[in-house]
């Protein structure tokens, strides 16, 4: 059994299917990165996945275990495996860097502020923000805030963490020091899916790419393949347009 198994996921918005019978597998410790154009499904996908969009059919199981999106205590149960970052940081801007981090586990998971404490400054140590633990969010860069919106998500502790377009709200000049921190986590052993439009980082981390187009999954493989070698002509039409030419 695969970490996670995502098996003929439809969704939709207001009766417009965005998901059309998607099914992936994923193994643990797997950096899986999903690409494609502009509405093809990616963060539908993760917002899914996550539970904050609802599935119309379809299964998901995280080590085995159904995912049953229409009961609370099954999404729930599923946020303390998985956790999300998106494209916004979505900082609580009146609490510190150390409360964004600390309010999670001591609300939903109980732990001990004390232990919470001790795991967030881990936490910002790992992500290089050791010294702005008793900043708020106004104070930091943009790429600064959404390291603090990865070690928030990894203060639950998941076994998955998803990835939205995490470097697409930063400058230029912001996006390296946050794929430096994703790099440090893809070599942890956490299980990665990240959705991105920096494709020489993508063919750098990944262990799988996926291409996505029209809500479904057009092709799966290594980037040496779908950079490559792509067998899929709409993957091949998507790279050449992108990277220049195959």
């Amino acid at each position: 059994m695969r970490h996670l198994e995502i098996n003929d996921l439809t969704a939709g918005y207001g009766g417009t299917p965005i998901l059309r019978g998607v099914s992936l597998g994923v193994d643990k410790g797997e950096v899986v990165s999903l690409i494609g154009p502009s509405g093809s499904g990616k963060s539908t996908l993760l917002r899914v996945l996550i539970g904050l969009t609802p599935p119309s059919a379809g299964a998901v199981h995280v080590g085995g275990e159904a995912v049953d999106y229409g009961k609370r205590a099954s999404v729930a149960a599923l946020r303390r495996r998985m956790s999300i970052v998106f494209q916004q940081f979505n900082l609580f801007q009146n609490m510190t860097v150390l409360g964004n981090i600390t309010i999670a586990p001591i609300k939903t998971r109980g732990l001990a502020a004390a232990a919470a404490e001790a795991r967030a400054r881990a936490l910002l140590d790992n992500v290089g923000l050791a010294d702005k633990a008793d900043q708020y969010p106004d104070q930091l860069s943009g790429g600064q805030q959404q390291r603090v919106a990865i070690a928030r998500a990894l203060a639950m502790d998941p076994e998955i963490l998803l990835l939205d377009e995490v470097t697409s709200a930063l400058d230029p000049e912001r996006v390296g020091e946050v794929l430096d921190t994703i790099r440090t986590l893809a070599g942890g052993g956490i299980t990665l899916i990240l959705v991105s439009h920096e494709m020489h980082f993508v063919r750098e981390i990944s262990t799988r790419v996926v291409m996505m187009d029209a809500g479904a999954v057009v092709e799966t493989g290594p980037p040496s393949q779908i950079f490559g070698e792509p067998e899929a002509a709409r993957t091949r039409a998507f790279i050449g347009s992108i990277v220049g030419g195959l």
